[in-house]
C-alpha cells in the first residue's frame, strides 16, 4: 500500500517499495479507500463522504482494468488523489483526481459527471481528459489541441494542473513497469513540459522529483554512475556535514535564535546538468551539499545571514537576495555560499516557514498555508498572472500549435521565442534582434539579409524581438554583412559570423586592391606585370617578404591594399631584386607611366565602379559621385579612401602625406548609386516636406537620410538630404527638378569638406 501512496522524499529520489505480505494483499490494500482516508483529516465529514462517492464511482468504472504493473487500475487514481491530499487540495480537486481517467478510459460522459458530482468537478475532469496519450511533438495539431485544452482549463482553475502534475508524478514513479521503448518519449515530455510547468508554478519539490525520475529513465547509465559518486562523496563528507550542523546549532543557541536546520542535497539531475553545461567533472561540482535555515520572521532571515557570515567566509559573488526580489514563481529565500571546514564550499538557504512552504509547494501553498495578512495574499497571487495570460493568448491566437508555442515561451522566461513565416519556433536570448534571428536560421541567410518584417510590418534590422513575433527576413544575392550590425547583435553566433565574413571579405578585396596597386607601381618602375608566384620566382618573393616583414604573399598584398605598406616602396625593392637576376626595367614603359600621370601622384591609377565594398570608402566629408574629379588616399590600415579633388580634408592630407595618394578614376559604367548631399532651403508651410520628397522620387533619387536641424522651424527652413544618385549629371537633373518645386527657394550641393 505504501509503495503506491508514499510521497517522494525531499531529495527527489523515488521511494523504495517495502516488503509486503503478498502481491494480492498489497493490491487489495492499495485499491481500497482506506489507503486515502488517513490523509483526509483536514476535510470535514461531508466532504470526505463526497470524496468516498467519487472513489466508489471510479472503482466501478475501472473494474477489470489492470495497470502495466499488474495492479488494479484504481490504484493509480488513489495515488494521484493521495498526492493532491499532501497539498491539502479541496474535496472537488480530490474527486477530480479519482475520476480523472473516467471519461477517457471508461466511456463515462461529462453530463453524467455533472449530474452525479456537479459542474465544477466535471469541468476539472474534462480539462484533464485525453492527455495521457500525448506524443512529444507540438507540431501535431491533435497534441497541440490537447495541451491547449488542459492549459485553458488550468487558466480558469489552477487545480487542473495540480491534479495533472500529481498524475504525471505517479506515472513517472511507476515508469519502470512500462515497456522500455516508451521511457524516452515519456521522460522527454516530462523534462520539456511538465517539470517546467511545475517550476513556473513554484512546485519545487514536484519539479525536482519529475526531473530526477525523468533523468533516471532517460539516461539510466549516467544516473547509476552519479548515484555511486554521490554515495561515496556523502560517506566521505558525513563527518564534515555533522560538524557544520553542530556548529550552526551552537551558534544560533548562543544568539538565542529559534531556528530549524535541515540538510539539503543537490539532485542528481541538477549535478548532471551543471557538469554538462559547464564541462565540469564531478569533483569540480562543489555545492552538492547545503543547509536550509528556517527562522520565524523576515528580520530573522537577515540576522541569521549575518551570523552565518561571521562563522564562515562568504564566497564572493555567490549571494542572492530572493526575499527582496522574489523569483517569478514566488520563490523567496536568501542564498549564500560559504567556505566551510576543510575549505569545502557549503550553500545555505535562509527562509521563513511560510517561504519554505511556498518554495516547496508554490501555488498549492494557497491551500496548504492558511495564513492571514500579506503572506496569504502573496500565496494567492502565485502564478496567477501567468495563468491569466493564457486566456489573453487564447483570444489572440486561433491556432493550437501557436498557442502552445506561446505557452512554452513563458515556461522558459530567460529566452525569447519567435516564429518563422512557416510557424517554426526559434529560441533566442532576450534582446536578440532580427539579424540574430537571420543567423540562427542559417549563416547564408544572415550574410545576405537586407530587410525584415515582424508580424507583416517592415522594421529596421536592429529591432529587438519580442515573444511570439513572426519574423520574415528578406535577402539579396549580392548583399553582404554590414559592420554596423556588430553594434546591436546579441548572439555569439551572429557576432562571430559577421566578423568572419567581414574579415574574409575585406581581406580578399584588400588583397585584390593591393595586387592592382603593386602592379601599377611596378609599371611606373618599368616592369609590365607582377612576378608570378611560381618556383622560378620563389626566391625573389621570399627575399621581398623578409624585407617587408610579411608572412606570405597574400598578407603583403593585403597590407598594401589596406595602406599599411606603400606600393611604390615595395615596387622599387622588387625591381632592384629582379635587376640583380638580369630582369631589366623597360625604359619606354617607365617613361610613359611616370610622366603621363599627375605630378603629385606617386603610384598607379585605380579604376572605381562601386563594386569595391570594404576595400574602398567614399569620404563623407565631400561625398564624391561619378563625374566629380577625385583622388585616392591610402589611409593606414583603413584601405583606400576616395575624396573629391577640391575637398579641403584631402588637401590637408596631401600636404602632410603626399606619398600615400594615388590616382583614381571613375569607370565608364558604375554598378551602383552613390550618396550625395543636397541642401534645400524652403518656405515653411503645410506639406512642404511631402512636395520635396515627391520631387526627389519623380527624379528617381532615393532618400538615404533627411535632417531638419534642432532649431524651431522659421519662415525659411533648411532641409539637408543625403540622396542616392547614379552620377553627376543625374545629381544636376535632381537639383533642377527641386528648383522647379513650389515653396523651394534655393537648392545647392552640400559638401562641407570642399573648398
Amino acid at each position: 500500500m505504501s509503495a503506491v501512496l508514499q510521497s517522494s522524499p525531499g531529495n527527489g529520489k523515488p521511494p523504495e517499495t517495502p516488503t509486503l505480505p503478498s502481491p494480492a494483499a498489497a493490491n487489495a490494500a492499495a485499491a481500497s479507500f482506506a489507503a486515502l482516508t488517513a490523509r483526509l483529516d483536514y476535510l470535514d465529514a461531508a466532504e470526505i463522504e463526497q470524496v468516498r462517492k467519487a472513489y466508489r464511482f471510479a472503482d466501478e468504472a475501472h473494474l477489470g482494468q489492470i495497470r502495466a504493473s499488474g495492479e488494479p487500475y484504481i490504484t493509480h487514481p488513489i495515488a494521484v488523489a493521495a498526492k493532491c491530499a499532501e497539498w491539502k487540495l479541496d474535496a472537488q480537486a480530490l474527486m477530480a483526481a479519482l475520476l480523472h481517467d473516467s471519461i477517457e478510459d471508461c466511456g463515462v460522459t461529462k453530463p453524467q459527471l455533472i449530474e452525479r458530482f456537479g459542474t465544477p468537478v466535471a469541468e476539472l475532469v474534462d480539462g484533464l481528459t485525453k492527455l495521457d496519450k500525448l506524443q512529444f511533438d507540438t507540431r501535431e495539431e491533435s497534441q497541440a489541441e490537447s495541451f491547449r485544452k488542459m492549459l485553458l482549463a488550468m487558466a480558469r482553475d489552477v487545480r487542473v494542473i495540480l491534479v495533472k502534475l500529481a498524475d504525471r508524478t505517479h506515472n513517472m514513479r511507476t515508469l519502470a513497469d512500462v515497456p522500455r521503448e516508451k521511457w524516452s518519449r515519456i521522460s522527454s515530455e516530462t523534462l520539456e513540459i511538465y517539470a517546467p510547468i511545475a517550476n513556473r508554478l513554484g512546485l519545487n519539490q514536484t519539479y525536482r522529483e519529475l526531473q530526477e525520475l525523468a533523468f533516471r529513465h532517460l539516461r539510466p547509465w549516467r544516473y547509476a554512475v552519479l548515484t555511486k559518486a554521490v554515495t561515496k562523496a556523502r560517506n566521505r563528507r558525513r563527518d564534515l556535514i555533522q560538524k557544520v550542523q553542530r556548529e550552526l546549532e551552537t551558534a544560533f543557541e548562543q544568539a538565542s535564535m529559534v531556528v530549524r536546520i535541515a540538510g539539503r542535497e543537490k539532485t542528481l539531475y541538477s549535478i548532471y546538468r551543471k557538469m554538462d553545461e559547464k564541462h565540469l567533472s564531478f569533483a569540480q561540482v562543489t555545492d552538492i551539499y547545503g543547509f536550509r535555515v528556517i527562522v520565524p520572521s523576515v528580520i530573522d532571515c537577515y540576522t541569521a545571514l549575518g551570523l552565518l557570515h561571521q562563522m564562515y567566509k562568504p564566497v564572493p559573488g555567490r549571494f542572492k537576495d530572493h526575499i527582496a526580489i522574489p523569483k517569478v514563481n514566488g520563490y523567496q529565500s536568501l542564498h549564500t555560499t560559504l567556505v566551510g571546514p576543510s575549505g569545502v564550499n557549503v550553500e545555505f538557504q535562509v527562509r521563513t516557514e511560510a517561504m519554505h512552504v511556498v518554495a516547496e509547494s508554490g501555488v498549492a501553498a494557497h491551500w496548504l498555508y492558511k495564513a492571514s495578512g500579506p503572506d496569504a495574499e502573496g500565496s494567492d497571487r502565485l502564478g496567477t498572472k501567468w495563468l491569466q495570460s493564457l486566456l489573453d493568448i487564447q483570444h489572440e491566437t486561433g491556432d493550437a500549435a501557436e498557442f502552445w508555442d506561446h505557452v512554452k515561451i513563458d515556461l522558459f522566461p530567460d529566452a525569447v521565442y519567435v516564429f518563422t513565416p512557416k510557424s517554426q519556433i526559434m529560441a533566442l536570448p532576450r534582446g536578440a534582434t532580427v539579424v540574430d534571428f537571420a543567423y540562427a536560421i542559417h549563416s547564408n541567410i544572415g550574410d545576405r539579409t537586407v530587410a525584415a518584417k515582424i508580424n507583416g510590418v517592415q522594421v529596421p534590422l536592429r529591432t529587438e524581438l519580442k515573444n511570439g513575433d513572426v519574423v520574415e527576413v528578406v535577402t539579396a544575392p549580392v548583399s553582404t554583412p554590414n559592420p554596423a550590425w556588430l553594434g546591436f547583435v546579441r548572439t555569439g553566433r551572429a557576432r562571430s559570423k559577421i566578423r568572419h565574413h567581414l574579415k574574409s571579405l575585406a581581406q580578399a578585396e584588400s588583397q585584390d586592391l593591393g595586387e592592382k596597386l603593386l602592379t601599377q607601381a611596378l609599371r611606373s618602375e618599368g616592369l609590365e606585370k607582377l612576378p608570378a608566384d611560381d618556383e622560378e620566382h620563389r626566391t625573389i618573393w621570399e627575399k621581398l617578404l623578409r624585407f617587408t616583414g610579411s608572412r606570405s604573399r597574400a598578407e603583403l598584398l593585403t597590407d598594401i591594399g589596406l595602406g599599411k605598406r606603400i606600393a611604390s616602396i615595395v615596387a622599387k625593392r622588387l625591381v632592384t631584386m629582379l635587376a640583380e637576376r638580369g630582369e631589366k626595367p623597360d625604359a619606354l614603359l617607365m617613361t610613359r607611366e611616370r610622366y603621363t600621370a599627375h605630378e603629385n601622384i606617386s603610384q598607379g591609377e585605380v579604376i572605381l565602379d562601386g563594386s569595391e565594398n570594404a576595400s574602398v570608402q567614399f569620404a563623407t566629408c565631400c561625398r564624391p559621385v561619378p563625374g566629380d574629379p577625385i583622388v585616392g588616399y591610402l589611409g593606414r590600415g583603413e584601405g583606400l579612401v576616395v575624396h573629391a579633388d577640391d575637398c579641403a580634408v584631402a588637401k590637408r592630407l596631401q600636404y602632410k602625406d603626399s606619398e600615400r595618394f594615388i590616382s583614381v578614376e571613375w569607370a565608364e559604367e558604375p554598378v551602383r548609386p552613390f550618396e550625395a548631399g543636397v541642401l534645400v532651403t524652403v518656405t515653411n508651410g503645410k506639406g512642404v516636406l511631402a512636395r520635396v520628397a515627391a520631387a526627389l522620387a519623380s527624379a528617381e533619387a532615393d532618400i538615404i537620410h533627411v535632417d531638419m536641424g534642432d532649431e524651431k522651424a522659421q519662415d525659411a527652413t533648411d532641409l539637408r538630404f543625403v540622396i542616392a544618385v547614379r552620377d553627376l549629371s543625374h545629381l544636376e537633373a535632381v537639383m533642377r527638378t527641386l528648383k522647379r518645386t513650389p515653396s523651394v527657394a534655393r537648392v545647392q550641393r552640400a559638401r562641407p569638406g570642399s573648398t
